[in-house]
């Protein structure tokens, strides 16, 4: 049996006596489990795997002990994976992310009763929530430079279009700008690896490289080599709107449903009335090829939430330098609209966020069964309502959670009014097609079925 004792990094190492007796508090057993899977996640950080019983599977025996000393809480791996070792070391920053988990699932975990009570009760809270947690992994310190960039895109991507993420990301390091992604593989490794080239050449030495996760996803998608901050969000309503409040700009690469599930969070808040002022740069690109791709988003977005949800971004194709540029000159707006605003520059409080973007949606086959997929509704429900159904295919692909209710019960039903669904079926079929749901080599089988109303 091998056992490695890891001493505490960062503020983890001041913690008084009491948090270190809570932390020990092995009665949530179930939050403890989480919190395993969570680390051994990230001990196979730069895996490249999005079938998490493939993951796990080599590692029945591992295990993760706190130990109390009295100048804080040392962790204890039992039988950790050789991949995160190096000559028998650890490396540093798989030791960094460790404990960025303890504060994330324990830490925090303890103040709000994760996995317990469904805290926080209100919009205000939530939103107070989301900052809290990036104020405790001090990601909110050095965010006031306005120069943040937020790269969504799918982590099953071709060699021509990762290629591509990274000439982006140099672009963007060239101009100092610094990537926040879902920190997993591919379209959210991509720009990161570009970015460290170009903060290299410019000498730029507060190069982050920021993954915010969440339990569920982080298992499929261990973070990739080059994260350098990670944040684990409790559920992936919270990681959203830590995503957009943090965000100076946004990129979105081409990418399955997880990224049509992030977009249609962005378009149905930017879309709100009270936001129409809110100077957030988004921009769809991809290399030359992907104007395919980006048609059928585009049409989707204009056939489902209209004209105005279009406008609130623009397609750039095979233009990195054209990208970063734009985003590095939407500062000045940012800036302006903060200032006149009494806003932070470091998390946007005056972005609204309704309610019902924010309450966790947990995908069964009950409630995928009951979404509202049909066109009388405003335009904000009809997002929640895609937002939720994409959410559950993802869980149904990816998620420990979703894979084993689909071996159980068989796949999701999603059911709604005809020219509706036939269209979501359309998306969803091109992303079959384009291999955009299963990493390279996987075969991909539908979670899900897809039935009009008669």
């Amino acid at each position: 049996m091998k056992k490695v004792q890891l001493n505490p990094l960062g503020w983890m190492s001041q913690l008084s006596q009491l948090e270190v007796s809570q932390l020990q508090d092995t009665t949530r057993s179930q939050l403890y489990d989480v919190f395993r899977n969570c680390c051994l996640a990230v001990l196979n950080s730069g895996v490249d795997e999005d079938n998490y019983e493939m993951l796990f599977a080599p590692y029945q025996d591992f295990d993760i002990r706190l130990i109390r000393r009295e100048r804080g809480v040392k962790i204890e791996l039992v039988n950790p994976p050789e991949v995160a070792f190096v000559d028998g070391k650890l490396v540093r920053g798989v030791h960094e992310h460790v404990f960025a988990v303890l504060r994330d699932m324990l830490f925090m975990g303890n103040k709000y009763a994760f996995l317990h009570d469904p805290v926080p009760a209100d919009s205000v809270a939530t939103t107070d929530m989301v900052f809290d947690m990036l104020r405790h992994a001090q990601a909110l310190e050095g965010n006031d430079e306005l120069n943040t960039i937020v790269c969504w895109g799918g982590h099953s991507i071709n060699q021509h279009e990762y290629k591509y993420t990274k000439e982006v990301g140099y672009q963007l390091g060239l101009r100092e700008m610094n990537i926040c992604t879902g920190c997993g593989p591919g379209a959210m490794k991509g720009p990161m690896k570009g970015a460290t080239i170009g903060h290299a050449k410019q000498r730029y030495t507060h190069g982050r490289y920021i993954g915010i996760s969440e339990p569920s996803i982080i298992a499929a998608e261990p973070p990739n080599a080059i994260v350098n901050e990670l944040i684990i969000m409790p559920d992936i309503e919270k990681r959203l709107e830590a995503f957009v409040r943090f965000a100076h700009g946004i990129v979105i690469f081409p990418g399955g449903v997880g990224t049509a599930e992030e977009l249609l969070y962005l378009l149905g808040i930017l879309t709100n009335e009270r936001n129409a002022q809110q100077p957030i740069p988004v921009i769809l690109t991809g290399p030359q090829g992907t104007e395919a791709y980006f048609e059928a988003i585009d049409e989707f977005v204009g056939a489902t939430l209209g004209k105005k949800a279009q406008s609130k971004y623009q397609i750039i194709i095979d233009d990195p330098v054209e990208v970063a540029r734009t985003l590095c000159e939407s500062k000045h707006k940012t800036e302006q609209y903060r200032l006149a605003v009494g806003d932070s520059f470091s998390f946007n409080w005056s972005l609204k966020i309704e309610e019902a973007f924010q309450i966790p949606f947990i995908p069964t086959h009950e409630t995928m069964a009951e979404l509202a997929l049909h066109s009388q509704q405003d335009t904000a429900s009809l997002a929640v309502a895609l937002r939720k159904a994409f959410s559950g295919i993802v869980t149904g692909n990816v998620k420990a959670e979703g894979i084993r209710q689909i071996k159980e019960k068989g796949p999701f039903q999603l059911t709604g009014e005809p020219e509706l669904i036939l269209r979501i079926d359309t998306l969803l079929q091109s992303f079959v097609a384009q291999q955009r749901m299963k990493l390279p080599g996987s075969e991909y089988v539908p979670c899900y079925t897809i039935t009009p109303n008669e």
